[in-house]
Parts: structure tokens; sequence; C-alpha cells
């Protein structure tokens, strides 16, 4: 028991939370990313390299083998540098726009660590023991007599 105690404490924290969050936004940001890159940016690309799709563009390494009696059916071998130039792409808007949240996140904690600290409300002075109002009424009464 104590150990599902110990899970649920682990589980239920706000940074685990928050950090889960964090990954399934990111899952989506990322197929965003992956759209824009290969629905908005690359054709017009393609179309500049001469009408081609750009995640098509490989080198061939090694034909691909039709099947025979005693060999069976190979396919080509690839060298597919159009969908790695496509993915650095991915990675360069993800990481840039990762940059510019880090950056504005890092811009308001100056921001706020330069601004000053609320003054703090002077303490109220304390009210004086029994003892010291007693002391204070003896204090009293010997200047009176003097």
């Amino acid at each position: 028991m104590k150990f599902l105690n110990e899970f649920k404490e682990f589980a239920l924290k706000g940074n685990v939370v928050d950090m889960a969050v964090g990954v399934i936004i990111g899952g989506a940001f990322g197929k965003i990313v992956s759209s824009l890159v290969n629905d908005i940016l690359m054709p017009p690309i393609g179309v500049l390299l001469g009408g081609k799709d750009f995640s098509d563009l490989s080198v061939t390494l090694k034909g691909a083998v039709e099947a025979t009696d005693t060999t069976p059916a190979a396919e080509a071998v690839l060298w597919k540098y159009g969908a790695f130039i496509q993915t650095c792409i991915d990675f360069m808007i993800i990481a840039f726009s990762i940059f510019i949240f880090v950056k504005i996140i890092n811009n308001l904690a100056r921001k706020r660590a330069a601004e000053p600290a609320p003054a703090p409300a002077p303490a109220p002075e304390p009210k004086p023991t029994k003892e010291e109002l007693l002391l204070t009424e003896i204090r009293d009464l010997l200047k009176e007599k003097k």
C-alpha cells in the first residue's frame, strides 16, 4: 500500500503533469511543423528544382531485384537525401520556435527579477508584557515621589 501511495504522490506532482502536457503539445506541434514543411514549404522548392517532389529525391545505391526461381525479390536500396533535408528543416523550425519561447521566458524572468521587491510592511511594535507594564507603573510612581 505504501508503494501505491508513493506512486500516486509522484504521478500527481505538478511537475510530472506539466511535463506530460508538454510532451503531448510537443507531439502535436511536431505534426504541425511537419505539415508546414511537407505541404507548404517543399512544394515551391520542388517547383524550383524542376517540378520534382522533394521527398522523392534520392540516389539509388543498389537497384531492385525481381524474384526468380532461385532468388527472392529485393527492393532497391535508396539514399533518401530529400527526406533527410525535409527532416532537417522540420528540426530547424522546431528548434527556432523553442529558442524564441525560451528567450521570451528568460526576458520575463529578467524583468521580474529587475522589479524592486515591495518594501515589507513595518512590523507592529509588540505590546508590552504584564511585567513591563508593572515596571512602568512602578517607575512612574517613583518619579512622582521625588
